[in-house]
């Protein structure tokens, strides 16, 4: 009779436990969404219209994360056209502190030279590449490679007239030209040259040029333009502003196969291909809030990676900043968690940046955190010990970032970053102690990066060409450590 009785009971517990997963016929269930009734089986009226908004936000909260690298292209190109006047065939000419105070993690030293052209206005575009010691690359505007030019490219360094088509874009004569498909309208395409003589720079700035393919007979020179001071803004921008720019990206690209079920969510939030961005107040208030929400998420996926392979050296807060490869793909799916954490604090992926053959490329490591645990932030002192023999071939970098633009840390000195090629004061075994706050340390400047009050900071520690000891973590970068007063 017991074993009837618990049988009896064990049975109604496990009922229970299965009605209150299921939906009921009539009546309502608690949810982290709210409270969901229905009536025979039918939700109700309000519940169709919480869940509707539910729906509705959840998707373009996962779509803001979606549309972060694209976002980031377009506006730095809408910021070139609308701030410093570049326009198709331009480029940007970055090279001081102020130019560089609205580049995303941009490195402190090195110039770049960048253009942004939308190939459906211009046409195809041809790219005369000098020859001489430079690098240069394409990339599409979902920060994709497309081609690199220069010594990695294929001219080797010899120089190359490339002609880029867009989609749907041919030429009946391209002979003579390096033929390079995009598969986007929009392209990023950039320059560097790695001569430190100034006058062969130079040179070889004036002799890269982009113009239109139609105009091959007679192009104009190309302009380099300079930001001269000029405030701009490369972050991604908030609210509303960051759904007008993916508006204005979907009527202006293909759609490729991956990102068709996304594109299929937008729709219901007021953006479909070919039609005007016009969102109604009830798509606003969602789409405003889901830009809030996916930032939130965004800064948790870059300052808080939570992937194993984050860790470089266990028991410290340095984690790779660069966790995905330069075709944002795996064997399986799009590193999207991984895309979204690079390209919200980032713009540009190559492959010498995820390269992992010594001696070749760089690696960048990131810290968000003091060693005991707590958040950088701009009030506070410093310091970081960088051990003797850094397992570089080039030389070594450490730059520091705001929190909330990702730029340059905005401060009086006009100061950003230190590198070993400073002239830094050593110890006696070759190692370095850096300072980071919002005072100088009495007989350290040298080696100070400023900081400012009240800004949360994070920093970036850059290897060119990075060693084996690099690699097999037989070289170990210790913690920041906080400076008690």
């Amino acid at each position: 009779m017991k074993k009837c009785f618990s049988a009896f009971v064990i049975s109604l517990l496990c009922a229970a436990s299965l009605n209150a997963q299921e939906l009921p016929t009539t009546g309502a269930r608690d949810t982290r969404v709210g409270k969901l009734t229905f009536e025979g089986g039918y939700p109700s009226a309000k519940t169709v219209d919480n869940l509707y908004d539910e729906l509705d936000f959840q998707r373009a909260v996962q779509a803001y994360l979606w549309a972060i690298p694209l976002v980031g292209f377009a506006q730095w190109q809408a910021q070139h056209e609308a701030v410093f006047g570049a326009g198709d065939g331009d480029v940007v000419y970055y090279v001081s502190y102020k130019d560089k105070l609205g580049l995303l993690t941009s490195n402190a030293t090195t110039p770049y030279i960048i253009g942004m052209v939308n190939l459906a206005r211009s046409g195809p575009l041809v790219i005369d590449f000098p020859a001489g010691g430079t690098s240069g690359g394409i990339m599409d505007f979902w920060q994709r490679p497309v081609t690199d030019m220069g010594l990695n490219g294929p001219d080797k360094g010899t120089g190359a007239k490339y002609l880029i088509l867009g989609p749907g874009q041919s030429v009946k004569d391209a002979k003579g030209y390096t033929v390079i498909h995009s598969p986007m309208n929009n392209i990023f395409h950039a320059f560097r040259v790695l001569s430190t003589d100034e006058k062969e720079a130079k040179e070889l700035r004036e002799g890269y040029q982009a113009y239109p393919y139609s105009k091959r007979g007679n192009p104009s020179r190309t302009r380099i333009v300079t930001p001269d001071g000029r405030h701009w803004e490369g972050w991604q921008p908030r609210g509303l502003d960051y759904w007008k720019l993916v508006a204005k990206m979907l009527n202006e690209e293909p759609v490729h196969e991956r990102d068709r079920m996304v594109v299929a969510t937008l729709k219901p939030l007021g953006m479909e291909k070919r039609k005007p961005f016009n969102p109604d107040v009830r798509q606003k208030k969602i789409l405003e809030e889901a830009a809030l929400v996916g930032e939130s998420m965004a800064r948790c996926l870059s300052y808080a990676k939570r992937q194993k392979e984050a860790h470089i050296w266990p028991g410290t807060q340095w984690k790779n900043a660069v966790l995905l490869e330069a075709n944002q793909e795996t064997e399986n799916y799009t590193a999207l968690d991984e895309r979204t954490a690079w390209f919200y604090e980032a713009v540009t992926l190559t492959a010498g940046m995820t390269s992992k053959t010594p001696g070749y490329g760089q690696a960048y490591i990131g810290v968000q955190k003091s060693k005991d645990g707590h958040w950088l932030q701009g009030e506070n002192d410093y310091t970081l010990h960088v051990p003797a023999s850094a397992p570089v071939k080039q030389f070594w970098a450490m730059t520091l970032y705001d929190t909330e633009t990702r730029c340059f840390i905005d401060n009086q000195f006009e100061k950003a970053g230190l590198d070993s090629r400073s002239d830094l004061i050593k110890n006696k075994d070759g190692s370095v102690d850096l300072y980071f706050g919002p005072q100088v340390p009495k007989g350290k400047e040298k080696n100070w990066i400023p900081t400012v009050p009240g800004r949360g900071w994070f920093g970036y520690f850059r290897f060119y060409a990075p060693t084996e000891a690099y690699f097999d973590r037989s070289w170990r970068l210790p913690d920041i450590e906080t400076v008690n007063k």
